[in-house]
Parts: structure tokens; sequence; C-alpha cells
């Protein structure tokens, strides 16, 4: 009864305080098996507020408000995200590994205490989602919701394999020093949080179905640059970045359009749906990292030719979105 009263804050609260203990158990562990533990519950207690805070926007506002905020708060995300490679590397360099877990200890509490008095309390919507695996059998059996599902997971996988390998590519093999690296990763960061926000003050110029067509070409030209990088530039790290560029942005438009709509589809499942987009990145990206890092032999090349053929899935399922008319019906009736 007293979730059902006060809504999505108290698992929030409950997750980023998990999330503290999680840190706490890192800047103090004096073994890595405790530094595994504490990783642990990091990230099962960070899941609550990256599921439910966009649920708390979906709740609150009509569709083509949601893509405005959407655009906003990935914009705001992303602006943090540029930053936090450059601090980090040099918490690193001048704090050891101890000091980027200490910060993290303190945003967490930072953000615990915020959520404590600014997330407001609420009912749940009427729609009343079930507590069981069953619950999520109706989203298995939309082939519409499940291409849409598809598209996104596909559509952020490429860039954390980039993340996830770059670190090693970039010091070990590519001769970048721990203080510049940080620039090279938030260079991607930024240029993602300027143009979400530039195009969340921008988007209502432009009907979704052209704003749609706009971002697969896009991909399409992110594919080309990326191919020809891994094929004949892929020991220049300067190239490398400057090739991943357009793919960074080519994800702005869609990211921003297609996550509400896919909120949306199913109201009385938000929350599974957001679940099963975030857990779906994350297994596939762990998946993907794991291929990526039993072939990687030194160079971009291996990496750029996983990325790339991920890319290729995204298109070909973009346009098989845009061409279902379900999608397309439900998209601008919401809007």
């Amino acid at each position: 009864m007293v979730l059902r009263h006060n809504g999505r804050k108290p698992i929030i609260l409950l997750g980023l305080g998990i999330f503290v203990v999680g840190s706490l158990l890192c800047v103090s562990a004096p073994v890595y098996s405790c530094l595994l533990v504490g990783r642990f519950l990091q990230g099962i207690g960070i899941a609550a507020p990256a599921i439910l805070s966009f649920l708390i926007i979906a709740d609150a506002y009509a569709m083509k408000k949601q893509q405005f905020l959407f655009a906003i708060l990935n914009g705001s995300m992303n602006m943090a995200a540029a930053a936090s490679p450059v601090i980090g590397s040099y918490i690193a360099f001048y704090f050891q590994w101890r000091g980027n877990f200490a910060l993290l200890l303190i945003l967490g509490l930072l953000v615990l205490g915020v959520s404590v008095f600014f997330v407001p309390k609420y009912k749940f919507p009427e729609h009343k989602e079930t507590i069981s695996l069953r619950g999520y059998v109706p989203l298995f059996k939309s082939k519409p919701l499940m291409l849409l599902m598809t598209n996104i997971i596909l559509m952020i996988i490429p860039y954390w394999i980039f993340v996830g390998m770059s670190p090693l590519l970039y010091m070990k093999n590519l001769g970048v020093s721990l203080r510049h690296f940080g620039y090279y990763q938030g260079v991607f960061a930024l240029v993602f949080g300027l143009g979400s926000i530039f195009f969340g003050l921008m988007m209502h110029r432009y009907t979704q179905k052209k704003i749609l067509h706009v971002s697969g070409l896009l991909y399409i030209f992110s594919f080309i640059t990326l191919m020809i990088v891994t094929f004949w530039g892929n020991h220049n790290p300067f190239l490398i970045t400057l090739a991943f560029l357009p793919f960074v942005i080519s994800q702005i438009m869609p990211s921003t359009q297609l996550y509400p709509l896919c909120l949306n589809f199913m109201p009385q499942a938000k929350a599974k749906v957001s679940a099963m987009i975030q857990g779906g990145r994350l297994i596939f990206t762990a998946l993907s990292l794991q291929i990526a890092s039993c072939f990687y032999e030194g160079s971009f090349h291996n990496i750029g030719i996983i990325i790339c053929a991920v890319i290729f899935m995204a298109i070909v399922t973009h346009f098989f979105v845009l061409r279902n008319r379900e999608l397309m019906n439900f998209s601008h009736e919401s809007i």
C-alpha cells in the first residue's frame, strides 16, 4: 500500500541506497572480491533510478512533451558524461583507483538527498502492472513493440562497445596518455549532449517521420565512415574518433523520438518496457564486448567490424520501424 500511494519514489530511494552501500564497499575494499561485491551492488542499485526516472516523465506528460523533455534530459546527462572521462582520468592519475569510487559515493549521497526532497510522491497511473513474469508475455507477443525495442537496443550497443574497448585500444596500443584519454571519450558525450539540447529546441519544426528519415540517412553515412576507417585508418586515434562522431550524431534524433513512442505504445506496461530495454542493452552489450575482446588484436580493425555489423542491423530495423504502419499511425495519433 505504501508503494501504491507514494508511486515510484520509494523504489528509486531504495535503489540509490543500495548504490551508496555498494560505493562504500568499493572505496574501502581491502581485497578484489570485496570490490566485485561493491560493483555488483552499484549495478543493482542504479537500475531503479535508471529505469524509473524516465517513467516519471512518461507518466506526467503527453508524448510530444515527453520527446522534448527526453531530449533536454539526454542532453544534460551527456553534457555531464562529457566531463566525466576528463575528470575521471585526472582523478585516477592523482588519486589512484579509489578516487573515482569516492566521487561516486559523494554523487550517490547527493542524488539520494535530492531525490528525498524533490522527487514527488504520487499514485501510480490507473493502468496496473502485473508483478510477475507473465506480465512480459504481451510484450513478446507484440511484433511492432519488439521491433521498436530491438531497434532501440541495437542503436545503443555500438557506443558502449566503443566505450568499453577504447581504454585498452587508445592507451595501450595507440599511445594515448591517461591525461588525454578523457578528451577522446568526452567529445562524444559533449557532441551528443549539445546536439540533444539543440534538437529538443528545434524538433517542433519538423514531422516525426521526416526526422526519422534523416536519422536513417545519418546512420548510413556513419556506417560508411566507420567502414573506411576500419579498413584504412585503424591505427590513428584522431581518425577513429572523427569517424565515430557521425554515429553519435545519428543517435540524437531517434533516441528522443523512439523511446517515448516505445514507452507509450503499451501504457499498461511502461515499467516492463523500460526494464526490457535497459536489460536488453546491458545483456547484449556485455555479449558484444566479450566477442570484441576475444577478437581484439591491438587495432581498431576487429572492433570496427563488430561495431559496423551492429550498426548495419540497427539501420535495417530502423527502416522496418519506418515502414511499420501500426507504429507510425500510433506515433501520429499520439502527437
